[in-house]
């Protein structure tokens, strides 16, 4: 689903990072489509957390620009990328643990968002339920649904899921996994980092590879399940 004609609805080109001294993104490229799930694949350390970061505005990159809806975004705030509609939820989660579900939820919401509060509950029946239990008292799996559906109240464009299934249970990966696919249906665009691999090709339309902080491969869902070299040079695995 690459668009065609029409510019992404995200454009990355050519951007570099520094964490200090240490060059961490070398020129990272890539582009999502409106309504398009994309992949970053990459070892550990790659660089694509601190991809996800500079396209959030969380970190700003030493050379190259991102755009986004076709305004340039890489010298913007965070707060200002927000509201354009780009929306990290981060690998920590970032629930507050003191407050409420319900509260959490809350927190994110913008009046002319499309996704309210009965939305995220129809979507994620489980938050429903403890929509009274602190954030502290979710499961793993509740936190990362949690995280989600606040950030979908905040009427996000591009929603960017830094290892959302990361440690949990099979049963629940699958639960999140059908929640990203209606998500993904009512038309939000996603940006997934995530090292569970057939996660990845149930989802994503497009794959990236990041290696040492650039893009070293890139394959539609279809090449990438069928390339087995691919994923045996990159990412060090088989898939069954």
């Amino acid at each position: 689903m690459t668009s065609t004609g029409n510019a992404p609805l995200l454009q990355v080109e050519s951007i570099h990072a520094h964490y200090g001294k240490s060059h961490v993104l070398q020129g990272v490229s890539l582009h999502v489509s409106d309504g398009e799930l994309v992949t970053l694949l990459g070892r550990n350390g790659a660089g694509k957390t601190t991809t996800l970061k500079c396209i959030a505005g969380a970190m700003l990159p030493t050379q190259g620009q991102i755009r986004f809806a076709g305004t340039v975004t890489s010298k913007l705030a965070t707060h200002q990328v927000a509201q354009r509609g780009i929306c990290l939820v981060p690998e920590h989660r970032g629930v507050f643990k003191l407050l409420t579900v319900e509260e959490n939820l809350m927190l994110g919401q913008r009046k002319s968002s499309p996704w309210q509060l009965d939305d995220i509950y129809r979507i994620f029946p489980r938050l429903k339920e403890r929509r009274t239990n602190g954030g502290g008292q979710l499961s793993g799996g509740e936190q990362q649904m949690l995280a989600i559906g606040r950030a979908l109240m905040n009427a996000p464009r591009l929603l960017m899921l830094d290892e959302p299934v990361e440690g949990l249970a099979p049963v629940i990966v699958e639960e999140i996994v059908a929640q990203l696919k209606v998500i993904k249906a009512a038309g939000v665009s996603i940006v997934l980092v995530e090292q569970n691999l057939e996660v990845c090709t149930q989802l994503a339309d497009r794959h990236y590879i990041i290696e040492q902080g650039a893009v070293v491969h890139e394959a539609t869902n279809a090449e990438f399940i069928a390339d087995e070299a691919v994923k045996d040079r990159y990412l060090g695995v088989g898939m069954a």
